[in-house]
């Protein structure tokens, strides 16, 4: 069910279907009015790097969004936020593992090695104005054993993962060292995203300082 709308705020829209996104600002105290999920393509251009891959993407679905939303009144004047997240190892984009192959070559690779996680989050004001940011995690895995692979592959925890991992669940036992924002890992990096969000005007309430 859609929060009640508060009078003289922006209704606030979150272009993504992603649970993860969702639960990290309801974590921040922000409710979003709507979700308005990008059925975008996200195969990557020619040598395109990550780092450019993460920031186009937000943009286009934060624009594919707004195009859904422009026509209609009780929308207009929203605040639009949208993200991207990327996994790669040097300049090799990791895929949203579909398969078990997939996820079977995404584990196999990131085990015991470092990678980077890359999240475009992209803006839009009530004005139409567009402010994007990336951020940059970096992890390291342990080196996984033949049976810990099949045992995670078993759990079909991989499925429409970055990488094939999902940080927050059994793979977060993998990880031996992380540098920079968790939740950037989990999928919205929370700091940074509440910081554009707050900059429309939009009164950004922390939920657990409001519980205190």
């Amino acid at each position: 069910m859609a929060p009640t709308p508060v009078p003289g705020r922006p209704k606030l829209v979150l272009a993504s279907a992603s649970p993860r996104r969702l639960a990290l600002l309801q974590q921040a105290g922000i409710e979003p009015d709507t979700l308005v999920p990008a059925e975008i393509d996200e195969t990557p251009f020619p040598r395109e790097s990550p780092r450019k891959l993460a920031l186009r993407l937000a943009r286009e679905k934060a624009a594919e969004a707004a195009r859904r939303l422009r026509d209609d009144p009780d929308w207009s004047g929203s605040v639009i936020i949208s993200a991207d997240t990327v996994v790669c190892v040097g300049r090799r984009i990791l895929p949203k593992a579909e398969t078990v192959e997939e996820a079977a070559a995404c584990i196999r690779l990131l085990s015991g090695r470092a990678h980077r996680v890359y999240t475009g989050l992209c803006r839009v004001d009530q004005a139409g104005r567009v402010s994007t940011k990336l951020v940059e995690t970096r992890v390291r895995f342990k080196r996984l054993s033949g049976a810990e692979i099949d045992a995670y592959l078993g759990s079909g925890e991989w499925r429409g993962k970055a990488g094939g991992y999902a940080i927050q669940g059994i793979a977060g036992a993998f990880v031996l060292s992380l540098v920079g924002s968790y939740t950037n890992v989990v999928g919205l990096p929370l700091a940074e995203a509440v910081g554009l969000i707050g900059a429309t005007g939009y009164p950004v309430t922390l939920g657990w300082i409001a519980k205190g």
